[in-house]
């Protein structure tokens, strides 16, 4: 059964896109921990990142580097916080989180939720920015 995320890549879900390529997708996280708090996937799924072959696993790191330097141009934060957790959806992803304290990384804090019209904006600010 395909992933949330495959399910996104397919366009059968829809997503706030911030950069796209032939194998890798980034969109903003609908239950963010910050705002701007983006995901880079794989458009491959692979449930474990380090299952992941190593020339595709540099590339989608050079991918989310290119987001991130994007993110630090249009969102008012000290640094771009990266983690890779793996338990949340069966299929490789890493969280860019803008973040201004070591506490705005932290999975157990209650997730923040923005308006459409909020996330839309973000997107492109990131995606132009790109």
């Amino acid at each position: 059964m395909p992933s949330i995320f495959s399910k996104i890549v397919s366009g059968d879900i829809p997503a706030f896109k911030v950069a796209e390529d032939d194998n890798h997708l980034a969109f903003l996280d609908i239950f963010p921990l910050a705002k701007g708090h983006v995901l880079v996937i794989p458009k491959k799924e692979t449930d474990y990142i380090f299952d992941i072959a190593s020339d595709e696993y540099l590339e989608l790191f050079k991918f989310a580097q290119k987001v991130a330097k994007a993110m630090d141009k249009v969102i008012d934060c000290k640094r771009i916080g990266v983690a890779v957790i793996g338990l949340e959806v069966p299929h490789a992803h890493i969280h860019l989180v803008p973040l201004n304290h070591v506490s705005d990384i932290n999975f157990e804090r209650p997730k923040l939720n923005f308006p459409e019209d909020v996330m839309k904006e973000v997107a492109e600010k990131i995606s132009k920015a790109i």
